[in-house]
């Protein structure tokens, strides 16, 4: 066995134990996701007063609420379409209000041009969502692109702890804007492949 794997199976362990705690305790599922968007706003103040590294510590606490919330949902029975659509909604909040706060630290040490570049960010973020989730109206599934929520919170984890948080920023820019025009392109291609697709046996004559 690989340390890699070891250390997977162990955190897995963990994370099975306090699953099971939380749900022996009866909390809500919902709950759980809005200590997560507190834990996050938490960390979004810090990283406004420029104390990336316990930002990056409170955003590793708050992915844990990211991950058992569903867990603590499916052990208790408690897997509804409304908690799916609150834990998407809130995730969506939690990761405007960590960039705001890196909004309001680049404006107060006078860096304009980071300013702007995070707010590319924020856009590109809401934009890697919202192109999923608008596409899936009228293709069965669009997840191709890399630059998801995960993704993107590890790297602000990585660009907080290890102090490089400017070019974390560059990265997300780059790479969730990229994954938006995959995806337009990708959802352009199946439309019209699905289009044709029905047109195709009205258009269809059988010869004799």
């Amino acid at each position: 066995m690989t340390y890699t794997r070891a250390i997977g199976i162990s955190c897995n362990k963990v994370i099975l134990l306090i699953v099971r705690g939380l749900a022996l305790s009866k909390i809500h599922p919902n709950v759980l996701t809005f200590l997560g968007l507190v834990i996050n706003i938490g960390a979004a103040a810090l990283l406004a007063v420029g104390q990336f590294r316990w930002a990056g510590v409170v955003i590793i606490g708050a992915g844990l609420f990211d991950m058992v919330d569903g867990r603590v949902a499916r052990e208790t029975n408690r897997v509804t379409r409304f908690g799916g659509f609150f834990d998407s909604v809130l995730d969506r909040y939690s990761d405007l209000a960590l960039l705001v706060g890196l909004l309001v630290w680049y404006g107060s040490i006078n860096r304009p041009f980071y300013v702007v570049l995070t707010a590319i960010v924020m856009t590109g973020s809401v934009m890697v969502s919202y192109t999923r989730a608008r596409a899936e109206n009228s293709i069965p599934a669009c997840k191709v692109g890399f630059m998801e929520r995960p993704e993107r919170v590890v790297l602000l984890i990585i660009g907080a702890l290890f102090d490089r948080m400017a070019p974390v920023l560059w990265v997300i820019a780059f790479l969730a804007n990229l994954t938006v025009v995959h995806r337009m392109i990708f959802t352009w291609q199946e439309a019209k492949r699905l289009e044709e697709a029905q047109l195709r046996p009205a258009g269809t004559r059988t010869h004799r």
